[in-house]
């Protein structure tokens, strides 16, 4: 049995990314021209920031180092999170996106964009927006009736923790302001 060294690199290294609260979601050894880099994407339910992942970032390069997993040649280590728009795969994924819009493809053909509002070992619960002053619709889509599914970046999102948000932030500066 051939096991590729992304595969290898997985198993040396999930446990260390496990260790330290993240999931390891992607690993992949690219050349780029003359230099090979080792990119590990990380991530967690509540999300990755810098100060995680300096951390893993240092740790990996040490557990690296250590076992001389990449060779004696020269290579880059990027750690980084999935990004904004990222494919839906595993059922975390698709829970850690719970309240974002989502573009699935649905496996009988045709696309739907939808907010996911829950989910469940089954599938998801959306919330398809209405079009032309419609009201916004309910669907269950089932995990076999997804092909594929990705995340919408928003720019304008009409969202009521943060509108709550700026409104505290208003009031505390007035309060400032005042003393």
């Amino acid at each position: 049995m051939s096991t590729t060294q992304s595969e290898r690199l997985r198993e040396l290294l999930e446990p260390l990314v496990t260790s330290q609260g993240l999931d390891l979601e992607e690993i992949a050894v690219d050349s780029v021209g003359r230099k090979r880099v080792l990119r590990v994407v990380v991530d967690s339910d509540t999300g990755a920031d810098l100060d995680a992942i300096a951390d893993v970032s240092r740790a990996l390069s040490a557990k690296l180092d250590e076992t001389n997993a990449m060779g004696e040649d020269a290579y880059d280590l990027e750690v980084g999170t999935p990004g904004a728009e990222r494919l839906l795969t595993e059922h975390r994924h698709f829970v850690r996106a719970t309240d974002r819009l989502v573009r699935f493809q649905l496996a009988e053909g045709g696309e739907l964009v939808a907010r996911i509002l829950r989910v469940d070992d089954e599938g998801v619960d959306v919330e398809v927006p209405g079009v032309k002053g419609r009201k916004a619709t309910a669907r269950r889509l089932t995990f076999p009736e997804v092909d594929r599914a990705r995340v919408q970046v928003e720019f304008n999102r009409k969202d009521s923790k943060n509108s709550t948000d700026s409104k505290n932030t208003e009031k505390d500066m007035k309060e400032e302001e005042e003393a």
